[in-house]
């Protein structure tokens, strides 16, 4: 594959030799043509026959001063209709009526006074003797400053005011010539456009604006004002500016520094951009531009290193110094790579600089990449290039100092024989030290430290510097800016060959905030303990409370006929104690008071609204009231002689004489009925749960049992499902409350077996058969 590349390359070589070669050809015939062309243009204006015409062009170039072949080109440029051409009559191409000069005469003479004087005498001349036949009236000739800043160098056709205010325009303003100098190409405006900044503005009118060009470099700008808007300009046209463009560059600064034959005669100022690299500390490349024949650079040739350059390919300074750059690195030449900045920097004399930049060599054909900082300057029309490759050994000792900054770590070194000890910065830091004060050696650390702490240094001086072990402590610091800071020590002792102690090095953490948080920590886990411990107590108290009054399966009730089973399940959690509560009691009237509840919330609070209601129900049951009315009592109790308690609740009062049983209800789900093996739920009378309002309204129900009857009473927690709805979970108990059973309290076991509730809320479940 090398060897292939190899004959590429010589092939490519062979093919750009025979493009030159050709060129070359090709343009010594252009030229006989021209001059052919010129002759013939000549004979047709009445200057003879072929060779009197040639004659006469001769002396026309031998008058003017002027190479034959150029001379040639201005006269066909003016056959051919050139604007420049167009103020002078036909009959000649030099000279005009009554002897006035011809536009060749007046372009040299421009080029003569661009040469041979300064900017302002340069520009005046060019609008006098080139550019007014062309139409304009005025020009700016603007020197490029640093940064993209011009300075106007000359100017004519201008107020001498409003060229005073333009005299410098600073970086950044977005004026049309620093547009061109940005964008380093030409820019033509056939009318200015909206917004546009810059001298002139005020006019409208046309515009040209042109980079000076010298060697390859931009050395300023040329700006070209037309009265009125103008047509495209004509290729002569354009070209002609580009000449005068690049004539009004030799009159700008920088442009004595530049030339063809500086690099095999350097001049002082090569030889003291050569010094000032060799005084640098980085390696460092001095670089003189290669110009081609049409006096653009190519490349740019090593033409100096100092003593501490290195290259990237390891090979010697001798063997680099001399080569082109491109040729000794060529992957520098990748889009946006160090040779495209030199190029710019180059170009306009802006520095550049970069803190990480790849740079690629090859060694062997094989292409090594490294990052280096690399800056880079002109001086004159030379480029100093500087670069630092990044050292493994420095990238890691500046990691370290991050982490250590980061973990407020500082480290140190005491010499056992010499005394002298040694800190990094982030200690002196650490201890609110000024960088210029003396370190704090091991022997005076307790003088910095809170007297309590003083035993634990002790012990710790004790094990590293005479049992020789490595060793660690924690310790106050008291620095003394009255600041305290817990500080961690750990250290290790360093041996000599015999195993005498030399040296002691180790580090100092500042484990302040770890301090404080674990204190935080321990407080927060104590106050916890201790609010488990409360809520446990208490938890256990509801529990025994609730277990006291309610029992699991309390003895079933028989009585006139009717037989009461009541079953409670507490929610499987144990920490959950409900409020859930019956009771059947018969009253000094014989009859038999049945009633179930559920009062909202869990805990303490749940368990001793739950005492309030169920023992006011009891006492209020004696008066012989009816089941409405003792609900409307029992929420005014709930209203306003508890701590905000609300309930739903059942009161049904059984008479056995006539079989019927009164019941109201308080925002509960409704008794089920379980007659002839079809289980169906009473239809509910109208009342808001308890204590939701100081008085409310409670209705009253009438149903009368017969023989074999049971009625079930409970609470929520029987049938809710969190996946269903009330309704459905309902239709699931009245499925399972129809299936037949000989006992009244394996049929309400069974009931409990196969609910499907899955609130984790504790159950209460009153079943009534009538024998």
């Amino acid at each position: 594959m090398t060897g292939g590349n190899q004959r590429l390359d010589a092939l490519a070589a062979t093919v750009e030799q025979l493009r030159s070669d050709l060129a070359v050809a090709q343009e010594s015939t252009d030229a006989r043509a021209l001059i052919g062309i010129a002759t013939g243009i000549l004979v047709e204006r009445g200057h003879g026959g072929p060779t009197e015409a040639a004659q006469h062009l001769e002396s026309l170039a031998e008058a003017a001063r002027v190479p034959l072949l150029e001379l040639a080109a201005d006269v066909v440029n003016a056959a051919s209709g050139d604007a420049v051409t167009d103020i002078t009559p036909p009959a000649t191409a030099n000279g005009g009526p009554h002897g006035a000069p011809g536009p060749v005469l007046r372009l040299r003479a421009a080029e003569a006074g661009s040469l041979s004087s300064d900017a302002q005498s340069a520009a005046e001349a060019l609008l006098d003797q080139a550019l007014a036949p062309l139409g304009a009236d005025s020009l700016a000739l603007w020197a490029a400053g640093q940064d993209g800043a011009l300075v106007l160098a000359g100017h004519a056709g201008f107020p001498r005011g409003e060229a005073e205010r333009w005299r410098y325009v600073p970086p950044g303003v977005g004026t049309l010539a620093q547009r061109v100098l940005t964008e380093r190409k030409p820019r033509w405006y056939g009318s200015l456009p909206a917004g546009a900044l810059g001298i002139g503005q005020r006019g409208g009118g046309a515009r040209a604006v042109l980079p000076a060009e010298s060697a390859g470099r931009i050395l300023g700008v040329l700006e070209v004002c037309w009265p009125h808007p103008q047509p495209p300009l004509t290729p002569a046209t354009t070209r002609q500016l580009d000449a005068l463009a690049d004539l009004c560059a030799h009159t700008l600064p920088g442009a004595d520094l530049g030339g063809h034959n500086t690099d095999s005669h350097p001049d002082d100022a090569m030889n003291a951009l050569g010094d000032l690299a060799d005084g640098l500390l980085d390696p460092a490349l001095v670089l003189r531009p290669l110009i081609d024949a049409h006096d653009a650079v190519s490349d740019f040739r090593i033409a100096h290193t100092n003593a501490y350059f290195t290259d990237l390919a390891g090979r010697p300074r001798s063997a680099v110094t001399g080569m082109s750059l491109l040729e000794a690195y060529p992957l520098t030449a990748r889009e946006g790579g160090l040779y495209e900045h030199v190029q710019r920097v180059h170009a306009t004399g802006e520095p550049f600089r970069s803190e990480r930049m790849a740079l690629g060599a090859l060694v062997d054909d094989v292409p090594l990449s490294t990052v280096a900082s690399v800056g880079m300057a002109r001086f004159g029309d030379s480029v100093l290039l500087t670069w630092r490759v990044e050292s493994e050994t420095v990238r890691l000792a500046e990691l370290l100092q991050h982490a250590q900054r980061l973990g407020r770590i500082g480290g140190f070194e005491e010499s056992v024989v010499s005394r002298q000890v040694i800190w990094n910065s982030q200690l002196f830091s650490l201890f609110g030290l000024p960088p210029t004060s003396s370190p704090v050696p091991l022997e005076r650390l307790h003088r910095h430290a809170h007297p309590d702490d003083s035993v634990a240094i002790g012990r710790f001086l004790r094990t590293l510097l005479h049992h020789r072990h490595s060793a660690s402590t924690a310790f106050r610091l008291q620095r003394a800016d009255g600041v305290v800071r817990h500080i961690r020590i750990v250290a290790e002792p360093v041996t000599g060959p015999a195993g005498q102690l030399v040296a002691v090095r180790g580090a100092y953490q500042d484990v302040s905030s770890q301090h404080w948080t674990e204190v935080a920590l321990a407080a927060t886990r104590d106050r916890l303990a201790d609010s488990e411990q409360q809520s446990a107590e208490r938890n256990r108290l509801a529990l025994q409370l609730q277990q006291a009054i309610m029992p699991p399966s309390p003895p079933a009730v028989d009585t006139a006929g009717l037989r009461v089973a009541v079953r409670y399940r507490p929610a499987e959690e144990g920490h959950l104690v409900g409020g859930d509560w019956y009771d059947a009691v018969v009253l000094p009237s014989n009859k038999v008071m049945l009633a179930v509840g559920d009062v909202a919330g869990h805990g303490i609070k749940a368990a001793t609204g739950m005492v309030v209601l169920r023992n006011a129900l009891r006492g209020l049951a004696a008066t012989g009231a009816g089941p409405a009315q003792l609900l409307g009592w029992l929420n005014s109790v709930a209203h306003h002689l508890t701590d905000q308690v609300t309930a739903t609740a059942i009161c049904g009062v059984y008479d056995p004489e006539t079989r019927q049983l009164r019941w109201a209800r308080a925002g509960h789900p409704p008794p089920v009925l379980v007659r002839g093996g079809e289980a169906t739920a009473l239809p509910l009378p109208g009342g808001i749960l308890l204590g939701a309002m100081p008085e409310a309204p409670y209705e009253e129900h009438l149903v009368t049992l017969e023989a074999d009857d049971r009625l079930l009473m409970y609470t929520d927690g029987l049938i809710e499902r969190r996946d269903l709805s009330v309704q459905q979970s309902l239709e699931h108990l009245l499925s399972i409350a129809q299936e037949p059973a000989p006992e009244l309290d394996k049929y309400l076991d069974r009931l409990l077996t196969h609910s499907r509730s899955d609130t984790d809320d504790d159950t209460c479940l009153i079943g009534v058969h009538l024998r």
